[in-house]
């Protein structure tokens, strides 16, 4: 049962649908196919760097992570492994050497995948891939962090070395996305909340999550706090383009994973993943209205217009930079999305991160961006943290979440890679605590050492 149903998963993974996306030509191989649902190119690829050849810095609570060379090369990636080796590190997240990988790579959900898989990938990584000797930058965290053995433990409580069964009780389209959803496109990293260790929440699993700047939603069935409320053909459309009118616009690493991966599957694949997603078990997290039922259109333009700036300084700043694109109403056009019914604007989180780092995805060869306006933006008007704050706080007020408010320490800590995780916070008394328990044994020692002294 579990080699036919792994080989089965493969054929249909392997299947080219008509929908696939020119990267994807028909002749593509299973792994080619497999490497691209498991969006490996995004970590592996450098801005401006060859394809898998490592160096991508991945911004974690511990610190830089950087990704490593998976290219074929025999003295910078991973030509000299076999292809057991290549399952442990993929799986297990042990490089060759017996180095342990950090879960900034996915190891946790690719251990779900098959054999047959696994071994698709392989031949793919080691036949198709064209190997660069380029070395990648070393990560180095602060202590504790850069302990790797540490994993060994970290692993004994929350890595599982269960490979994906299907469930008897759901249909065939279902355990497929639950598959691509838990396993191969590792939607579950993301989505799922992280406990003080930074391991998954399965309690909560798709419950949402903090990325950093971003914040990845809840995408459970709940109707208000998830997607529940969608349609499988707007999930679908969604993770094929990005965008889905009076709903939603992937920005962030939920744009990377539309642009390298989502985009190039199949019909039946992302049907597959709409089936699942919508018969998930519901996580209410506390919402008391969907995010995309938020604002209406503005009559400000009408009313503020010729106002002293300091009177409204949130308007001014939408009204001189905003509203060209998304319209002075906030309705936006067919080239940019309302501000309205749309996700982005119901957390001030994911709307500073936009505002800061800009939205950028190419979707059929067609670049969808919106500029960087933060204080470090190149090519666009600067703003600095208390206009980011303004304007964040007027968009809120106006078209989405009015409960919300913004802060110009928020825009701060957002530019700083967003909120620190605890554990990550704790760490930093480490050293001081390590140091403190010494000198204490040390005095204790003394005292005894003096006591014996004076006995004698």
């Amino acid at each position: 049962m579990g080699y036919a149903f792994a080989g089965l998963f493969t054929l249909m993974i392997a299947a080219a649908g008509p929908a696939f996306g020119e990267e994807l030509e028909s002749s593509a191989s299973a792994g080619k196919r497999l490497a691209v649902a498991a969006d490996c190119v995004a970590c592996h690829t450098a801005p401006g760097g060859k394809a898998f050849a490592g160096g991508y810095p991945l911004s974690s609570p511990m610190g830089i992570i950087y990704s490593t060379n998976i290219t074929p090369s025999k003295t910078a990636g991973i030509g000299n492994y076999t292809a057991d080796q290549f399952a442990r590190a993929v799986r297990d997240g042990v490089t060759a050497d017996g180095t342990h990988l950090y879960p900034a790579m996915p190891y946790t959900s690719y251990s779900k995948m098959t054999d047959s898989d696994i071994a698709a990938l392989y031949d793919y990584f080691m036949k198709e891939v064209e190997p660069v000797d380029t070395p990648t930058r070393k990560t180095s965290l602060d202590f504790p962090f850069n302990i790797r053995a540490s994993m060994i433990g970290w692993n004994a409580l929350f890595h599982s070395d269960k490979r994906f069964t299907p469930d008897p009780a759901k249909s065939a389209e279902v355990n497929r996305g639950d598959y691509l959803v838990n396993g191969l496109a590792h939607c579950d990293t993301c989505h799922t909340p992280r406990n003080v260790l930074m391991a998954a929440d399965n309690s909560k699993a798709l419950a949402g999550g903090a990325l950093g700047s971003w914040y990845a939603p809840n995408i459970t069935s709940d109707k208000v706090s998830g997607i529940g409320a969608w349609s499988s053909d707007e999930i679908v459309a969604y993770l094929r383009t990005g965008h889905v009118e009076g709903k939603a616009q992937a920005a962030g690493p939920m744009a990377e994973a539309v642009e390298n991966s989502l985009q190039h599957l199949s019909d039946t694949d992302l049907k597959a993943i709409a089936a699942y997603l919508l018969q998930t078990q519901p996580v209410k997290t506390g919402e008391a209205k969907a995010r995309h039922e938020f604002g209406q259109a503005s009559t400000d333009e009408l009313t503020l217009r010729g106002g002293k700036p300091e009177d409204n300084p949130g308007w001014h700043i939408f009204s001189g930079t905003c509203a060209n694109c998304h319209q002075a109403d906030g309705q936006g056009n067919k080239e940019y999305p309302s501000l309205f019914h749309n996700t982005a604007t119901s957390r001030s989180d994911n709307l500073i991160a936009a505002i800061v780092y800009g939205v950028h995805r190419e979707v059929d060869g067609v670049a969808i961006d919106m500029p960087a306006f933060g204080p470090d933006a190149l090519f666009t008007d600067r703003l600095n943290d208390q206009q980011i704050a303004d304007v964040s706080n007027y968009v809120l007020s106006r078209y989405g979440n009015a409960e919300q408010t913004v802060t110009a320490a928020d825009v701060a800590l957002a530019r700083e890679g967003g909120p620190k995780a605890p554990l990550a916070v704790l760490a930093k008394f480490t050293i001081p605590a390590i140091i403190l328990v010494c000198v204490l044994i040390g005095l204790v020692v003394m005292a005894l050492i003096s006591r014996r002294r004076k006995g004698a």
